[in-house]
């Protein structure tokens, strides 16, 4: 295990941080440090058509060592990290025998990582827990997936009695941004089916994840001498304010669970004449994605009819775009891929935990793209924070995973499925 552990490190202590700002892909310039060296990597532990584009995107195939026809597999991940906290300088710790007390992840500010707050520590007692220094995000998602493609596919190679078909692999940048999946070319990718490893805790595996779109409000207003405004003064910022308060209560991020979907402000800038609201609209199911979309725009017009006489035009713009959709729709017909994945975990004495992404993955997007993509975990938790953390076990148990899932693919007509086995050309 020690080898995966080298691995990982060694990919999460090269800032990867995307940047939404950036119009480039990828969207910085230190996500190629990275990405060369995976090149460099796969090429190394004989993996074949070892690829990168100019957008950074990529590919790799283990080819079949069978003689049977076998689909074509991926498995995918991404190697930006969020912008949501810092990824530079990142100090891996490594808490072996976790003994299930606090872990002081920086003495100097007081920073601790608790299982009386993150009870799920308590679930990884007398194992090697991999944490950040708390001063930046650690970085396992998604490097934890790549470090097991990685190694899954190294260690297929060094097996080769372990049976499989061709199988491909793809990294990508700036899934942390919603991008992962723009520039992913999936006919030359070339696979029936992959699976991201992307998610969190041992044994999650997702099929389904929300209805995703993002709204820009734009707010405008007039701006007069406070002493001189009655009457006159329209504060932008007030108007904003009085639009998030027409927003259903408890449908945030903090009050929702499992289906439920939600709208979540998480950018607010502005002054007396102009303020500009940003913020994200989730929901799994579709009609009830459109209606939360539909509100935003009604409550748009009530604001402009309000103050259409006392301002003279439009007083709220708003600009709501989808951003990506629940795979579900394109993975049931195909629902054999994710219950061979739940084969794989059984066999391994994993407990599958299937449930619905409260997200979106770069397998989201690739899937209505017409590569169904599930999700599998990677074994991180409390992602895009300086409170990051990962199992050592996991990241070991996720790459056991893949081995399984190419291994059970190779097997003839599994599930009986013989139409859907067809390797694709």
């Amino acid at each position: 295990m020690q080898h995966i552990i080298d691995r990982f490190i060694s990919y999460v202590t090269i800032d990867t941080e995307s940047d939404p700002n950036s119009q480039t892909t990828p969207s910085t310039q230190k996500q190629w440090n990275l990405a060369n060296k995976l090149v460099d990597e796969l090429k190394a532990i004989g993996l074949e058509d070892v690829t990168i584009d100019d957008k950074a995107y990529i590919m790799a195939t283990l080819p079949s060592n069978v003689d049977h026809e076998v689909p074509t597999i991926g498995f995918v991940s991404h190697f930006d990290t969020s912008p949501d906290f810092s990824g530079a300088n990142v100090k891996p710790q490594i808490v072996e025998n976790y003994d299930g007390k606090d872990i002081v992840l920086n003495a100097e500010k007081n920073i601790v990582l608790s299982p009386d707050y993150f009870k799920d520590l308590l679930q990884y007692k007398g194992q090697t827990i991999i944490t950040t220094d708390g001063t930046t995000l650690l970085g396992a998602d998604d490097k934890a997936g790549i470090t097991e493609i990685v190694s899954a596919m190294e260690y297929l190679i060094q097996h080769p009695e372990i049976k499989h078909g061709k199988i491909r692999i793809g990294f990508t940048p700036d899934e942390e941004i919603g991008r992962g999946a723009h520039h992913f070319d999936v006919e030359k990718f070339g696979a029936q089916w992959a699976y991201t490893m992307d998610g969190s805790q041992i044994g999650e595996l997702e099929y389904e994840n929300f209805n995703a779109a993002g709204a820009k409000i734009t707010f405008k207003g007039k701006s007069v001498h406070p002493g001189y405004a009655k009457g006159k003064m329209i504060n932008s910022m007030l108007l904003a304010n009085d639009f998030i308060n027409e927003l259903p209560k408890g449908e945030t991020p903090q009050e929702t669970r499992g289906y439920e979907g939600f709208f979540h402000v998480h950018h607010i800038k502005g002054n007396i004449e102009e303020t500009v609201l940003e913020l994200i609209i989730r929901d799994h199911n579709r009609k009830k994605f459109e209606k939360r979309k539909e509100l935003i725009h009604k409550l748009t017009k009530q604001f402009n009819k309000k103050f259409a006489k006392k301002f003279g035009e439009d007083i709220v713009t708003a600009q709501v775009k989808d951003q990506y959709y629940n795979m579900k729709e394109k993975v049931l017909p195909v629902k054999y891929i994710v219950d061979i994945a739940e084969k794989a975990m059984r066999e391994l004495n994993i407990k599958p935990i299937i449930k619905p992404i409260r997200g979106g993955t770069d397998g989201s997007q690739l899937s209505f793209m017409g590569l169904p993509c599930p999700n599998i975990f990677a074994g991180g938790h409390n992602f895009h924070g300086k409170y990051e953390y990962v199992p050592a076990e996991s990241i070991q148990k996720a790459t056991d995973v893949i081995v399984k899932i190419a291994e059970l693919t190779a097997i003839p007509g599994i599930f009986d499925a013989p139409e859907k086995s067809k390797k694709r050309k």
